[in-house]
Formats: C-alpha cells, structure tokens, sequence
C-alpha cells in the first residue's frame, strides 16, 4: 500500500464504561484481521463552562483511554493501539471520524457519571449518516450458555444487501459462528428452492461458513422479536438503521428477547 495512503483503522468510542471497553475488545478482531490499528478516540464536552470542568474532563478522557489500552492489552492480541481525543459531541464527532475509518465500533450504553450513552439519538445518527460500518455492541452475558450463537442477516431486494450478506459472512468467519440468512423477499414469493441456491453460493465463497437459511417474511427486527434463537450480532443495511431502536432498543434497554445481540450496520 502507497505510504502517503496509510490503512484506514477501526474506531472505537471510549466514554469511560465498561461497555465502551467492551466495544472496543470486539473492534480487536476487526483490526487484526485487516491488519490495521485500532484507534481509541474520547469525544471530549465542548464547550467547556469552566477550566476546572475542562481540567476534568480532559482527565477523564486520559483514564479512560488508559483503562480502555490496558483492558485490550491484557488480551496479548497482536494489535496496534492508537488514542486520540476529539472534540464533542459526540455523535457528529465520530460521524465525522467515520469519514478516515474502516468501522466504527461503540457500546450500546453508557454508565457513569461522565459516561454518556452512545445508544439513542446519537446512535441512530450514527447509524444513519455515518460513512462507514457501524457496529453498535452490547455487553455480553451468560458466557456460560452452550447453546448456538447466532449472527443473523437478511436477503432482500435492497441496493446495498449484497454487501451486507458478504459482510455477515465475514464476520461468521471471525468469530466463528453460523449465520441463520432470512429470506423475505424469497419468502414472499414461496421460493425456497431460489434461497437454497442463493445461499449455495455463499457456501461456496465461505466454506467454512455454516449458513441456514430460513424462509420468513419479516425483517431482522420481526424475526428477533419473535424468535428464541440465541443471536450475538445482527447485520442490517444503511436502510434498515431506522430499526436499530427496535433491534437494541432505547438507551440499551433492549425490548426483544435478545439483551446481548449487538448491531453492525453496512453503509455504502
């Protein structure tokens, strides 16, 4: 790759929780596999009132990006970790990051004092506008469960859906789960043969890749809220991003079953 062109690196939100750092121990594997660095960025409070509350939040900015380091550093992965702090707010601020970005990596909620929940309008802003993929990541829970753990995508007639199914099965590779594929727009027409071969294809570019397709005619959204199947990320189109309250739900509080699925979001 030409020098004056440097990798574009994954982003990821700091805030100061917990959820955050989780966030940004996922993008780990989304840098490593495009072998580029993953940067931490604070959006700092602008403006600031007073130089005492600049003097503390600039403070805080520092911790967190220390404590967010030394959580992905203690996971030995071979990753090159940058920080940077930016101005706030900061949905426009990592809307405006997303531009130098391969994805832009945040946690579903924020806790704290100084943290600030990235779910929400910021969220969806983010979701919506930003200029390249956008994963919004949930804590995870009962770690302990042996039961499957799905990533869920569905086929449809959108411009952008084939990007989103090939991402889907990127990301199954990752981290090494099936993809359970929802053919509604096949489904409406009652053609299963037409999903089966569909997904053949994508069989044959990701073979290691366990691929089920289900015949169905609702959205992602639909499909989670009225299905048990245990389901660790979701991948939607740029079009689908309106859903993302519905797939997570406000503030984190998720109104489906799936408290622990997380969202990546594929823009064009």
């Amino acid at each position: 790759m030409n020098a004056s062109n440097p990798p574009l690196p994954v982003v990821a939100g700091i805030d100061g929780s917990d959820t955050a750092i989780g966030a940004a121990q996922w993008a780990v594997d989304e840098a490593v596999s495009r072998n580029v660095p993953l940067l931490l960025v604070y959006a700092t409070t602008a403006p600031h009132p007073t130089a005492e509350e600049y003097d503390r939040d600039i403070h805080h900015a520092h911790a967190s990006l220390r404590a967010a380091q030394d959580a992905i550093e203690a996971g030995a992965q071979p990753v090159k970790i940058e920080t940077a702090l930016i101005p706030g707010p900061p949905g426009p601020a990592l809307v405006e990051e997303s531009r130098d970005a391969a994805m832009v990596c945040v946690g579903s909620v924020g806790i704290g004092r100084y943290a600030r929940s990235i779910l929400g309008s910021t969220a969806t802003d983010l979701a919506e506008k930003a200029h390249c993929p956008v994963a919004i990541i949930r804590p995870q829970q009962d770690e302990s469960r042996q039961d499957v753990n799905w990533i869920v995508v569905a086929v449809n007639e959108d411009p952008d859906n084939g990007a989103v199914v090939e991402q889907a099965l990127r990301e199954a590779e990752l981290r090494d789960a099936p993809v359970l594929a929802i053919g509604e727009h096949l489904a409406r027409h009652g053609d299963r043969a037409a999903l089966e071969a569909e997904v053949g294809t994508w069989r044959q570019r990701h073979p290691g890749v366990h691929v089920y397709p289900v015949a169905d005619k609702a959205d992602v959204a639909h499909f989670l809220k009225h299905h048990d199947e245990r389901v660790q990320l979701a991948v939607i189109g740029g079009s689908e991003a309106a859903k993302l309250d519905q797939i997570i739900g406000p503030f984190g509080h998720s109104a489906l079953h799936h408290t622990n699925s997380s969202v990546l979001v594929i823009q064009r």
